[in-house]
C-alpha cells in the first residue's frame, strides 16, 4: 500500500493507460493484473474496447478457448495481448520453459503455450513480470520461447510494446532491440531499478516517476471493475479489493 492505493492498483492503472484507444483487448490465464487493466480501459471508454479474458463465461465471445484466440490473433482481431516469462532479457526475449541446461534443467515452467505466435501477430504486446529481479531479468534467457524480434527478412506483424514491473516501466525500441527506462514507480530508485536488472537499458537523464492512479481510476476499480474481476479470480478480488465474489 502506497499513499492510499496498492501496487496492484498502480500497475493495473497503468498497464490500462499503455492499452490506449484499441478496439480489442485479450487476456491469457493466470493474469489478473493484465485483466484488471483491461476491465478498467473498457471502464474508462463506456465499454469500449472490447476484452476477452480467457477462462471467463462473462467477459469473452470465445467458445473454443485458445484455439478461437489464435484465431482472432491471426486474423488481426486483436490489438493488445500480454506476455510474461520465468525469464525476460534485453532484447524482449521470454522464456517459459526451462533453466539451464535443456536436458537436464534446474527448473521448468508451464510451457509456451501460444507465447511465441501471438507475440508475432499482435501488435502491440505488453510484457509483465512483477517479480523484478536479476534472477527473472537476465542478459539473455536460457531458452527462447518467443523471440522479441526477428530477422529483417521475417514478415511480423506484433512484437514487443513495453516491459513493466514491480519496480518500473521499460519501454521498449524495436529499431535498437533495447528497453529505455519510461518510469519509476513510486517508492522505487534509479539505483534500486539498475541492482535488479540483469540487462543493460537505456535512460533519460531524468527519470520520471509513474503517475498514481487518480480518484476516479481508483473508485472504477474498487467499484466497477473489481467485482468484474472476481469472476476470473477471486482470491486476487479479495486480496487486493476486499471482493470476495462476482456481482
Amino acid at each position: 500500500m502506497s499513499d492510499g492505493f496498492r501496487d496492484e492498483e498502480l500497475l493495473a492503472a497503468t498497464v490500462a493507460d499503455l492499452i490506449g484507444d484499441v478496439h480489442h483487448v485479450a487476456v491469457g490465464n493466470a493474469s489478473p493484473i493484465p485483466a484488471t487493466a483491461a476491465l478498467l480501459a473498457r471502464a474508462r471508454g463506456g465499454g469500449h474496447p472490447y476484452v476477452s479474458l480467457l477462462g471467463s463465461s462473462r467477459h469473452t465471445f470465445f467458445t473454443d478457448g485458445g484455439v478461437e484466440l489464435f484465431d482472432c490473433a491471426g486474423q488481426g482481431r486483436i490489438d493488445v495481448f500480454f506476455l510474461s516469462g520465468g525469464q525476460i532479457d534485453g532484447e524482449a526475449n521470454i522464456n517459459l520453459v526451462s533453466i539451464g541446461d535443456h536436458d537436464r534443467p534446474t527448473a521448468r515452467f508451464p510451457g509456451s503455450f501460444g507465447s511465441g505466435y501471438l507475440y508475432y501477430v499482435v501488435p502491440k504486446v505488453i510484457l509483465f513480470r512483477t517479480e523484478h529481479s536479476r534472477r527473472t531479468l537476465v542478459p539473455h534467457v536460457d531458452f527462447i520461447s518467443a523471440p522479441g524480434m526477428s530477422d529483417a527478412n521475417v514478415y511480423r506483424t506484433g512484437g514487443p510494446m513495453c516491459l513493466i514491473t514491480n519496480r518500473c516501466l521499460f519501454d521498449f525500441d524495436r529499431a535498437r532491440r533495447r528497453f529505455c527506462l519510461a518510469s519509476l514507480h513510486p517508492g522505487h530508485s534509479l539505483n534500486e531499478v539498475v541492482e535488479h536488472t540483469g540487462f543493460e537499458f537505456d535512460r533519460p537523464a531524468e527519470v520520471p516517476l509513474t503517475p498514481a492512479p487518480t480518484a476516479t481510476t481508483l473508485r472504477l476499480l474498487r467499484e466497477v471493475v473489481a467485482p468484474e474481476v472476481a469472476e476470473v479470480y477471486p482470491q486476487f478480488a479479495a486480496h487486493v479489493f476486499g471482493v470476495t465474489r462476482a456481482a
